[in-house]
């Protein structure tokens, strides 16, 4: 997730860099989303979102606004993010199993995926990551 703060311009203008620096040391499957947070206070907004939807698109990204403050679209993206990522490794799971029989279904139904930083037992929000300037 690239997350910036849609009331400060500068910090969207940094994603470009940040995007470069991700795609350079991550790996070519990568789901990235950009994110415009505080969207709660869209009275000092300094980015449009036409801005952000023509540089997600540019760069075939994700884009959703979110406010941290009013939790509005903060589980959404994660589920979206998660959703994603299901379906990269559901297809790679299918083209990387020589031998098997694709008449039946393959699905990792079941499958539990550990988020790191997370006590696994707890299933709060302890950890995750997010990158903005």
């Amino acid at each position: 997730m690239l997350v910036y703060d849609l009331t400060k311009r500068q910090s969207f203008d940094h994603m470009a860099r940040w995007l470069e620096e991700l795609r350079g040391h991550a790996d070519k499957n990568i789901v990235i989303m950009l994110i415009a947070n505080k969207s709660d206070l869209g009275s000092l907004r300094a980015v449009p979102v036409e801005d952000a939807q023509e540089f997600a698109e540019r760069e075939n990204l994700f884009f959703m606004e979110t406010s941290a403050l009013q939790s509005t679209n903060v589980e959404s993206a994660f589920m979206t993010i998660l959703t994603e990522i299901y379906k990269i490794i559901s297809k790679n799971t299918l083209i990387a199993t020589p031998g098997a029989d694709y008449g039946k279904s393959q699905s990792l139904k079941g499958t539990r995926i550990i988020v790191p930083g997370q006590d696994s037992g707890s299933g709060g929000n302890t950890g995750g990551c997010c990158m903005s300037s």
